[in-house]
């Protein structure tokens, strides 16, 4: 028999919850009779304080070491939904890694949000430790000054308003890489033994910087942590006058470190500035520039540790780059798509006003529940973010400010769970939204009681506002989970393995995997089968995630791609599954189905084998662990709250007039250019219906990712939109009067944007591209060889008609395989693009993410402008030059990939227009 983890049914959608001297009531809906339940115990309450503040929210833990690889990779909507504030990365047309160059990553992301982009210098070199050129020391610092030089002077050619966007970082882990002990050292001398050459080419790199651009900001040491020898470094550089403008160095550690590290610091600081020139810049900025592992990175539960570390700390703070760079450290999916991590951050970007005390279970206890929460009196809103335990929990909030929120508030609970390192995730779903009564000051939330226990993997977020509203509330999209661990499964068959202990806090080097075990035995020439009990509540359609990993390298997986197996129902009702690829093993995702079931209980089976046996897997794959769910009634209507919205100007109100069915406790207030943002999720590449529903005698439009849509007023703001697979950036904003926006809801497409297929084997091909046998295109085959060397004639050219000239949504489905060879234990894939021009004019760039195979297909959204009757749409691709705009890396660092020539395997494109009024 198979254990079942985690499964129960969820809360009724408008569970209110009232604590009053330390008992907790449920009601059986908003004026409901109260019930009362016991408290859980002590040893489970996190207090938060609303009267106790600890400064202004700073944001800082949402920054990544060579997260962004370029153009909209990650999309600018991933960057700027997760108010990213910093990037570390590496130098211009440097050959440390494929894409991810200071000059290409600067414009996406401070378009999207400002944030600074920290230019590893070092990472001008090839290896690590770094391997510096030339014979003698002198050498070695002679040829790396001309190589920084190189490197301002390209920064000088930046625009301005991108040049103040740049933090150069001379030095990274020098105790490790040029003056450490190793063979590409200075002089085999570390720094810290004797700090001579180290501080003397310190001096001389930052004079050399500032001597070219004197307002240039200059970070360090970088050090692989807060070595006592930092302290003698910023000694010196006030004697010097070469004091950096950010001090940074590495946390490799685990989140409580964070927090001593920096109280340390800040403790030097005091001491060592008291009374120079200094004292009055301090207390300076600090990034701890690397932080976090495998097991915690793409763990919300995990995550929100380190981010309360982090912003209680009020420092800025990048994620450690341990696998392919362009993902937000296992923040984001394929090029425009969230995993649970990204939602958490999503979340902590929607923070505002000050931190307030957070009192966890166990304080400066890592792997434990801590949180992170703040107040905005200007918005009148409190936000909560907590997580990283099992079981039960009481989440409390104290000294709720009456001048705020008055006598009752109202409260939303969200679970953000762990999707997987490469798992797409819906947005967060509604644990729970109710009107509460604030009862000596006080509101709790009862995890184990009135709502679901704590899951470990999730992060929770609370939202509290004044109460109000008397329609809908949001739908939660589940009435029922279930978790069942792969390795409680049954067995049969020859091959299988039982894999684990995978990561832990014991060994954070590894990944994260439900349970701490995976098992094998679903590959090429086996005849396992799994096989998991599951009892579900009552008849219906299930959800059903299959937690899987195939190493997309690995020689049985190279054939076909994504690993084949068998699911059925009791023996019967069998459907074929693709089970996900990789960068690494243990790396997860999950492929997704429907299984039909009635109440009671039931065999889920994963063969190696077809029923009939004339099929068979191909690929190797490990599995995790399988989910089942049960949808609620309007589980694909999503609705986004106009108060809750991100605001560009504008805000939210609570006095809005009653008896309208409006929702939630607000909405959003918008005078003629102030703005609301929504972070939309959409599962796939397609058509949905949007309503805005607005208030009030003003005028507003609407925008999809971009593009303009249509007028909203309060008669009428309902459009069909194209989509974007992941995340999508609807706004609205003011263009007349005041506008009151409810909320935004959507809902799935009707047909009202009908979409036209082109199949790429019968576009105009030329030159190089050809059509291809390929297993999971569709139809069978799709076209190789767009692109090559500069000035090739390698394209394909779709004809392609439109009933009308506008703005179409083109899907590109499309596989990309090319992956550099790696120097150490970063894969290093290559990004692939594409200029694409519509009847001869201006091409667009396109870039396309890496799929880890050929065989393994995603779709990605572009618009594009036609016109009536037939059109061109023509894919060409060569290589990118440098910088320089003239030198190409393939000649510059010959034999090393850096950037690829090619576009991606072609496999369909869909038009559909891009969106229409409804009225």
């Amino acid at each position: 028999m198979v254990q079942v983890r985690a499964a129960r049914a969820r809360p009724g959608l408008r569970t209110a919850l009232v604590a009053a001297a330390g008992t907790l009531l449920l009601a059986a809906g908003p004026l409901g009779p109260a019930v009362a339940a016991d408290t859980p115990e002590a040893a489970g309450e996190m207090g938060i304080d609303l009267a106790a503040g600890t400064g202004a929210f700073h944001g800082g833990a949402a920054g990544t070491l060579y997260g962004v690889y370029g153009q909209d990779v990650p999309t600018n909507n991933l960057i700027e939904g997760m108010n990213l504030r910093t990037v570390s990365t590496k130098a211009q047309d440097g050959p440390q890694h494929p894409g991810a160059d200071a000059l290409d990553v600067v414009k996406p992301l401070a378009d999207s949000t400002d944030g600074d982009v920290y230019i590893y210098m070092t990472d001008i070199h090839r290896g690590f430790p770094y391997q510096w050129e030339g014979d003698t020391p002198q050498e070695k610092v002679r040829i790396y000054r001309e190589k920084i030089a190189k490197q301002v002077d390209q920064v000088l050619r930046l625009p301005e308003e991108y040049r103040d966007n740049i933090v150069f970082v001379p030095f990274n882990e020098p105790e490790g890489n040029m003056f450490g002990t190793g063979e590409w050292s200075y002089d085999g001398v570390s720094w810290r033994d004797d700090p001579t050459a180290y501080f003397a080419t310190w001096d001389d790199f930052y004079r050399l910087i500032k001597g070219k651009i004197p307002d240039a900001r200059i970070a360090g040491p970088n050090t692989s942590v807060l070595y006592d020898e930092v302290r003698g470094f910023l000694r010196h550089t006030i004697e010097a006058d070469t004091v950096p403008d950010v001090v940074t160095w590495h946390e490799l550690s685990h989140p409580e470190q964070v927090r001593t590290s920096v109280a340390k610091y800040r403790a030097w600081e005091r001491e060592i500035f008291a009374g120079t020139p200094y004292e009055d810049r301090t207390p300076l900025p600090v990034n701890v520039n690397e932080y976090a592992f495998n097991y915690h990175t793409s763990v919300p539960g995990q995550m929100i540790q380190w981010i309360s570390a982090i912003e209680e700390s009020k420092v800025d703070a990048d994620m450690a780059y341990w696998n392919i760079d362009g993902n937000l450290s296992d923040s984001a999916v394929q090029s425009n798509r969230g995993n649970g991590q990204w939602w958490l951050f999503n979340a902590y970007g929607a923070m505002s006003g000050h931190t307030v005390e957070v009192t966890p279970p166990s304080p400066g206890e890592n792997y434990t529940m801590q949180g992170v929460a703040t107040l905005d009196r200007e918005k009148r809103q409190a936000r909560a973010l907590f997580g990283g335990s099992d079981g039960t929990g009481l989440i409390r909030f104290d000294n709720v400010p009456a001048d705020v929120f008055g006598d009752t508030v109202h409260a939303w609970v969200r679970e953000i769970p762990w999707t997987g390192q490469v798992g797409d995730s819906d947005r967060p779903d509604v644990v729970a939204e109710a009107d509460l009564e604030v009862a000596d000051g006080s509101v709790a939330f009862d995890f184990g009681g009135d709502l679901p226990e704590l899951k470990e993997s999730s992060a929770y977020e609370i939202v509290l506002t004044p109460g109000g509203g008397d329609g809908p509330a949001t739908p939660s999209r589940t009435l029922w989970q279930g978790s069942y661990e792969a390795e409680d499964a049954a067995h049969t068959g020859t091959g299988y393995s039982l894999n684990g202990p995978e990561g832990s806090p014991e060994d954070v080097s590894k990944f994260y995997t439900s349970g701490g075990y995976d098992v094998g035995g679903l590959r090429t020439g086996s005849d396992v089968r799994l096989d998991f009990t599951v009892d579900v509540p009552e008849d219906g359609t299930y959800d059903l995630s299959v937690f899987a990993n195939s190493l997309n390298t690995y020689g049985l997986v190279r054939e076909q791609g994504p690993t084949n197996v068998f699911l059925r129902v009791d023996g019967a009702a069998e459907q074929e599954l693709h089970l996900p690829l990789g960068y690494k093993w243990v790396v997860w995702d999950h492929a997704d189905t429907t299984v039909e079931l009635t109440e009671g209980e039931h065999t889920l089976s994963l063969a190696a084998q077809s029923l009939d046996g004339t099929r068979a897997t191909k690929g190797d794959a490990i599995i995790d662990r399988i989910t089942l769910s049960r949808p609620a009634p309007e589980a694909d209507r999503a609705v986004y709250e106009g108060e809750l919205a991100a605001f560009d100007g504008g805000g939210p109100v609570y006095d809005v007039p009653q008896g309208g069915g409006t929702s939630g406790s607000g909405a959003a207030r918008l005078a003629a250019g102030e703005r609301a943002t929504f972070w939309v999720y959409s599962q796939a590449d397609a058509e949905a219906t949007l309503d805005v529903t607005a208030l009030g005698g003003g005028r507003s439009r609407l925008a999809v990712n971009g593009q303009d849509v249509r007028d909203v007023t309060s008669a009428s703001g309902e459009a069909a939109v194209s989509l974007s697979g992941g995340v999508n950036k609807v706004t609205v904003t003011g263009t007349a009067g005041a506008t009151l926006v409810d909320r935004l809801t959507v809902t799935p497409g009707t047909g009202a944007l009908p979409p036209r297929e082109y199949q790429a084997e019968d576009a105009e091909l030329a030159g190089t591209a050809a059509a291809a046998g390929l297993s999971l295109a569709d139809g069978g085959e799709a076209v190789r060889g767009v692109g090559g060397e500069p000035g090739n004639g390698n394209t394909a050219t779709f004809h392609v008609t439109a009933d009308e000239a506008g703005l179409y949504a083109m899907r590109v489905r499309y596989a990309n395989p090319e992956q550099s060879e790696a120097t150490h234990y970063n894969p290093d894939p290559l990004v692939r693009h594409a200029d694409v021009s519509v009847n001869g004019g201006e091409a667009r760039r396109v870039t396309f993410p890496h799929s880890f195979h050929e065989n393994n297909f995603w779709e990605l959204t572009v618009p594009v402008r036609l016109e009536q009757g037939d059109n061109a749409l023509s894919f060409r691709s060569e290589e990118l030059p440098n910088f320089d705009g003239e030198s190409y890396a393939s000649d510059t660092w010959p034999g090393i990939l850096l950037r690829s020539p090619y576009a991606p395997v072609l496999d369909k494109i869909t038009l559909a227009p891009f969106a229409a009024e409804r009225p």
